[in-house]
């Protein structure tokens, strides 16, 4: 690891953590309390989490880190794929010598919680998934070509965001196929199976409204396919819809994640 600093009076870590061809910039908290560790957003960063964290407070150990690309200081790398953001949180875990931890995502890093939580089902202590993760088919050709646009006509301002760490350092034909990516992996015969497999506790915290790119009722239509979903699997629940929406949720109604981590912590009583 390098360009890393560590603090022996409260044991939390800074650092860059190698993966692939890549590196990623971390925090670690450290202390002796349960690990949660947060999966951001498509592109944002692990700034979105500090008052989700301010809340829990020091009685957890808190685990953030950006992406490939995100952020001021995680790397560049040739493969931006879900399936190399599932491996990172492998990668990120093993560098701070974690096995058992409490997964807290955020949209994008909902689904990328769910799938770690549903193949670890001895590693999770459970799972916390902040309006992401609902299976539903809203990808079509037509939605393809929105994306596309959409990222296209937001080209020209993002490379002038990149220096504040606002924006990913990848093309807007990059950003689109990862967008474009989640869609499938949205899709019920996709996504559906991997909640039905999850077996540890997991709680929803739905957000209301719309989101950036999304129409009329599009997302409510999506959230409502979490009825079924639970109904099916008594590991899934949903611990609060909030009034804010997708995008401001963490800012506006980070109380409510902070009290699902919490209700999902709970559960564990294997004093790890």
């Amino acid at each position: 690891m390098t360009t890393n600093s560590i603090s022996s009076a409260d044991s939390s870590w800074t650092g860059m953590v190698p993966v692939d061809d890549t590196a990623l910039a971390v925090t670690d908290t450290g202390g002796p309390g349960i690990p949660l560790i947060y999966l951001n957003g498509q592109f944002a960063t692990q700034g979105y989490w500090r008052r989700v964290l301010a809340d829990l407070g020091p009685e957890f150990r808190h685990i953030t880190y950006d992406e490939r690309a995100r952020g001021k200081k995680s790397k560049l790398s040739a493969d931006y794929s879900f399936a190399a953001c599932v491996r990172d949180v492998d990668a990120v875990l093993a560098a701070r010598d974690v096995d058992r931890v409490l997964v807290v995502g955020w949209s994008y890093g909902a689904f990328v919680g769910a799938h770690w939580a549903s193949r670890n089902p001895d590693r999770a202590i459970g799972a916390v998934l902040v309006d992401g993760a609902q299976p539903y088919d809203w990808l079509d050709e037509a939605m393809e070509q929105r994306i596309r646009k959409l990222f296209k006509r937001l080209g020209w301002i993002t490379p002038l965001l990149r220096p504040t760490g606002l924006t990913p350092r990848m093309t807007a034909a990059q950003q689109a196929e990862c967008n474009i990516e989640l869609g499938k992996l949205s899709r019920a015969r996709e996504l559906g199976p991997v909640l039905d497999d999850i077996t540890v506790p997991t709680r929803y915290v739905l957000a209301s409204g719309s989101s950036f790119g999304s129409r009329g009722d599009e997302q409510e239509l999506i959230r409502a396919s979490l009825d079924a979903v639970c109904a099916g699997n008594p590991h899934l629940r949903i611990s609060a819809k909030v009034a804010s929406n997708h995008d401001h949720i963490l800012r506006k109604d980070f109380h409510a994640v902070a009290e699902a981590v919490r209700e999902v912590a709970a559960f564990d009583h294997s004093g790890h």
